[in-house]
């Protein structure tokens, strides 16, 4: 196919050109635009589709995310059907909250949503000295978001604006302390009762199996004993440490960097000060202003006669609480870092410590500034930061030349389908092999072969069939792979020799516990209908939902479930590969006692409850109201919410 689409490039785009051009003169954009939306929606909300692009992308974000919090997170489960599907239902959660929130004209004013900034520890930490906020560390916050400021904060605005939809519902909700001390006192109601287990262990050791009973239980379990598809591959990888290795630096090149970025990797100037202020914010009446500058000048004219007791006129007369005590000291500072810029200013303006400025306005009043201490600039020598400079601009180099090698590499990748030699000898690249790959990545996996796009690419039906080399998969920043498949095995039932003694293992774990489920349904059966013959029960113990004394959770809630009017009662549990169980229920007893303060969060922690039962029901009727639906179908096991 790719052969015939190369030869016949020209008259493929003659054919599309007759075909496509008729079509928009007939039906235009819009209609292809309808048409294509329409056969990629995934839910409506409110009469709008989320399409399967947005879907999509909103769960390779998910994944960022995840990924970026926890590297070593799996992704075979990052990128489950599952989880994908959570990202749609998250999705269609936010455009139904949207939706109640602008019918319902639920608005956030800036100044809330200013405080909401606030309380972000992130957005706190990038604040200076002065309050005023780092606009540069923010810009790259949001851009590590893949969203503008304006994006961020239109986002951040939308959120709140739909918590309030269902906020109005879970703060208005009230529960009075007897309501939530009868619910929880039923909850928590305790059951003493006599537990015997029957456990598989105890009946293994009757088994004999003979081999045509492990040769017919394998063949009515070969779906067990499967092994996946697998393939050995060769591989080739593009990425900026292979680049870096091909770029020569000459020693012109480094000196000239020298001295271009120097200053910036060295230590910068750093200087100290100390300043008087007196009082006048910037909105402040003008004669109020005026005062205060009288004020700072007659203290200027004063220190001109005495500088050397600027540090007691500062705590004298200075109005700045935070320095004044200090004498006016603020400490060393770099320039425009961590200061208010007129007082940054104002401090490099001066020449040679002991030197005191004019009078200067800022918008908190009028300042008088006395440099104090100078640490000049620190330079290393071109020695010293050589194997830097010379990492840094191989790595410049290296990144300029990525883009082309990246659009050779991918051409060459496809024109010489069938071997990497040819690409990997034009680039210098080793073409590196891998044996028993499977279609999903193989724990502790790494690069190339941990990464799910690359893997779908050589289990593809055109690398398998036709060993053609993949595509270029990008795999990372900077990072290009493809491989092709030398030898594939294809998924296949592992032979019974082989197998063997997993068969016979799990022959007896479930003939066990077959046995066990017997013995432990023919004891059920006997006690209760002669309660009297159950004198072999171990000593009784009192469990709870709270305190279930290692009990399991399926049997703990049949006990609790047991008819409180006809004890004793006896219950029986299948446990599945874990056996049987059965228990006599001798007593109720009420919930146990709780202090002032357990009984206070009890009774808090059912009414958060009682309010996300509340809030669940609501969002169910807003889906109704605003008729939601989701158009593609849960995974197995999954019922959609």
């Amino acid at each position: 196919m790719f052969d015939f689409v190369r030869r016949h490039t020209k008259i493929i785009m003659g054919v599309l050109f007759l075909l496509v051009i008729p079509s928009f003169v007939l039906f235009g954009i819009e209609g292809y635009t309808r048409f294509n939306e329409g056969a990629s929606k995934v839910a409506v909300v409110d009469g709008k589709n989320i399409t399967q692009t947005e879907w999509d992308n909103a769960h390779r974000q998910d994944i960022d995310r995840l990924r970026a919090a926890n590297p070593a997170a799996d992704l075979s489960l990052l990128d489950s059907p599952a989880a994908k599907y959570a990202t749609l239902e998250r999705l269609v959660r936010e455009r139904v909250l949207a939706a109640a929130a602008a019918h319902e004209h639920l608005t956030v004013s800036d100044q809330r949503l200013a405080a909401e900034l606030a309380r972000d520890p992130n957005i706190a930490a990038l604040r200076r000295a002065d309050g005023s906020l780092d606009m540069d560390q923010y810009r790259r916050l949001v851009a590590s978001q893949g969203l503008t400021p304006e994006g961020f904060e239109a986002r951040v605005r939308a959120d709140m604006a739909a918590n309030q939809v269902l906020g109005g519902v879970i703060n208005s909700e009230l529960v009075s302390p007897a309501q939530a001390d009868v619910a929880m006192g039923a909850f928590l109601e305790r059951r003493e009762v006599r537990v015997q287990r029957f456990a598989p262990a105890g009946y293994t050791a009757r088994l004999n199996p003979s081999d045509a009973d492990l040769e017919a239980f394998y063949k009515a379990n070969l779906a067990r004993y499967q092994a996946p598809e697998s393939a050995r591959i060769e591989y080739v990888v593009l990425d900026l440490d292979t680049v870096k290795k091909g770029v020569a630096v000459s020693e012109q090149d480094l000196r000239a960097y020298y001295d271009q970025n120097a200053p910036a990797l060295g230590k910068p100037e750093e200087r100290r000060a100390s300043h008087i202020l007196i009082n006048a914010p910037k909105d402040a009446p003008a004669a109020e202003r005026e005062k205060a500058k009288a004020a700072a000048t007659a203290l200027l004219a004063q220190l001109r006669k005495a500088p050397g007791t600027f540090a007691d006129v500062a705590r004298k007369s200075s109005q700045d609480d935070a320095s004044a005590p200090s004498g006016g000291d603020l400490g060393f500072f770099q320039r425009d870092k961590g200061i208010d810029p007129t007082l940054s200013k104002t401090t490099y303006a001066l020449a040679k410590a002991g030197d005191i400025s004019d009078v200067v306005e800022s918008d908190f009043g009028y300042h008088i500034v006395q440099l104090t201490e100078l640490k000049p600039a620190e330079v290393p020598p071109f020695e010293k930061l050589r194997p830097q400079l010379e990492d840094q601009l191989r790595t410049q180099q290296a990144q300029k030349a990525f883009g082309e090698l990246a659009e050779a590499f991918t051409n060459g990748v496809y024109e010489q389908s069938d071997s990497l030699r040819p690409i990997a000898d034009k680039l210098k690249l080793t073409v590196q092999t891998a044996d028993g790959v499977k279609h999903t990545p193989a724990p502790g996996a790494t690069g190339a072969l941990a990464n799910a796009k690359f893997l779908n690419a050589l289990f593809s039906t055109d690398s398998l069939e036709k060993k053609r080399n993949t595509e270029a998969v990008e795999i990372g920043a900077n990072q290009l792979v493809s491989g092709r498949v030398v030898a594939y095995t294809a998924a296949h039932a592992r032979p019974l020799a082989e197998v063997q003694a997993d068969v016979r293992q799990a022959f007896l774990n479930e003939r066990g516990a077959a046995l066990a489920r017997e013995d432990g349904q023919a004891k059920l059966k006997a006690w209760t209908a002669q309660p009297d013959t159950a004198t072999s029960l171990p000593a009784a113990v009192v469990v709870s939902r709270d305190a279930p004394q290692n009990q399991p959770p399926q049997l703990l809630e049949a006990v609790l479930r047991a008819d409180p009017a006809k004890l004793p009662v006896f219950v029986g549990v299948d446990l599945g590969a874990e056996g049987y169980a059965v228990a006599r229920v001798d007593k109720v007893l009420p919930k146990a006692e709780q202090d002032a303060e357990v009984a206070a969060q009890t009774r808090q922690r059912y009414a958060q409850l009682w309010a996300s039962a509340e809030a669940r029901q609501y969002y169910e009727l807003l889906k109704a109201r605003y008729k939601t639906a989701i158009l593609v179908p849960a995974p197995a096991g999954q019922a959609a919410r």
